[in-house]
């Protein structure tokens, strides 16, 4: 069955609602399920800080590749030079080239523009590039896990709000049927034809009831708290939900399941990444053995008064390192060893993957099997309450049968809805096991 529940019709106190949150939802608006998850990939701050750690990996790519590009530096200076005078009142030996006394103090001034290009330094450059980029796969795969995650953190808060509210109606039925049979008991009672143990039994039942309506009503409020957190909106203004806590049968064998996770998982993306960014550690590293080619030139202006002096200068340098306190030794050990912690990193995701699949795979099988069970005692509760109504109608029957009954039947709508919900839940499960539960969740 698809309907309309609303969600804010058992608040008991008001939220403050911010321009921001009454921008993204509209008030009375109705969500699904693929609103939700619109609203969370917009919204949440997990997803906005890994976003950002995305954009600032990514500029370290054109970091390494400044290396490719000349660099040009501007210096200009000015500085007021007065000479010491020794205790004889003889100068230190600096003339101004003017006035001919040498204790006068005197302007410099001097200009220059430097370029320096490296000409070749062995692949150190292109190591750090591709290294960067390695990185910067595996950021990318990261925002996809945490994209992965908060899917799956809406699906499950979305569909128990769902189950919240369906208990919720569960309770309010069970306090109506209490309330009709405390009518019944007491139009008995004033006939004479039963007890006034019957009165008190059907008010004693009809208070518990109440007590669990209280609480269903209170469940389904921090449930609607736990969705809102869920998608980043907190203060979210009232909203109505699409129920579709029903079964749809999810077909897929355990060997898909798992051959997809194998290439779409997230995790498993961000750790090969980060290994194929520590092999190519290990070639930066190594290129500390090889010299450094680059070149410059250099303009520049210097004098006392204007127009000044000018020069100019062009080279280039060979750098070699001959010894370096075996520093770049422990740098290719330390890149090696690395290595074999991501290569172990990459194993253990595997096996990760192997457990979260399996789990996830018999958690749905199992609550497939529990539904039609569920739904099957739904439907003798109600045949047995119907008995129990039928009998205590024609006197025949006690209040302790139809009390019994009925808390049958509420145990068996329970236990369906839950069934339901875990079905629900075990499917998202699998889906975020497999990595696929952005696009499921869309």
């Amino acid at each position: 069955m698809n309907y309309i529940i609303s969600l804010m019709a058992c608040f008991i106190f008001i939220m403050p609602v911010t321009s921001g949150a009454q921008e993204i939802i509209k008030k009375g608006e109705s969500l699904n399920i693929g609103r939700c998850v619109e609203i969370a990939l917009k919204m949440q701050p997990n997803i906005i800080a890994a976003t950002g750690t995305v954009r600032s990996i990514e500029s370290r790519i054109g970091q390494a590749e400044s290396n490719y590009y000349p660099q040009v530096n501007w210096s200009s200076s000015y500085t007021r030079i007065k000479p010491a005078v020794s205790s004889s009142g003889s100068s230190s030996g600096i003339s101004n080239g003017t006035s001919g006394r040498t204790n006068d103090s005197f302007d410099q001034y001097s200009a220059g523009v430097n370029i320096n290009q490296t000409i070749y330094d062995f692949g150190r450059t292109p190591a750090q590039v591709k290294i960067q980029k390695y990185n910067f796969d595996s950021s990318r795969s990261d925002l996809e896990n945490v994209s992965e995650q908060i899917v799956f953190n809406v699906r499950q808060a979305y569909y128990g709000v769902l189950q919240a509210g369906r208990n919720r109606e569960v309770s309010a039925e069970s306090v109506r049927q209490f309330e009709q049979h405390l009518e019944q008991a007491k139009g008995f009672f004033e006939v004479g034809t039963k007890p006034k143990f019957d009165v008190t039994k059907a008010e004693v039942d009809l208070g518990n009831a109440k007590l669990n309506l209280i609480l269903a009503e209170n469940a389904l409020r921090l449930a609607i708290v736990n969705l809102n957190i869920s998608f980043g909106v907190p203060d979210a203004p009232e909203y109505t939900l699409e129920d579709n806590l029903s079964f749809e049968k999810y077909s897929i064998t355990l060997e898909d399941s798992l051959s997809k996770a194998f290439q779409e998982r997230p995790d498993l993306k961000s750790v090969i990444a980060r290994r194929q960014a520590s092999e190519s550690s290990i070639d930066f590293a190594k290129t500390g053995y090889y010299p450094v080619l680059t070149g410059n030139a250099a303009y520049s202006w210097s004098g006392e008064r204007f127009p000044l002096e000018h020069g100019w200068d062009v080279g280039a340098a060979l750098s070699f390192p001959i010894f370096s306190g075996y520093l770049t030794k422990y740098q290719v050990q330390e890149a090696k060893a690395n290595l074999n912690v991501l290569k172990a990193n990459e194993e253990s995701v595997k096996q990760t993957i192997i457990s979260d699949v399996q789990q996830a795979f018999l958690n749905l099988r199992a609550a497939e099997e529990r539904i039609p069970t569920a739904k099957l005692n739904v439907e003798q509760a109600q045949e047995n309450l119907d008995i129990a109504n039928g009998r205590y109608a024609a006197g025949v029957g006690n209040p302790i049968e139809v009390t019994d009954a009925e808390v049958s039947l509420i145990t068996a709508k329970t236990s369906y809805i839950q069934a339901l919900y875990d079905y629900k839940v075990a499917q998202a499960s699998l889906e975020k096991a497999m990595g696929t539960a952005v696009r499921a969740g869309k």
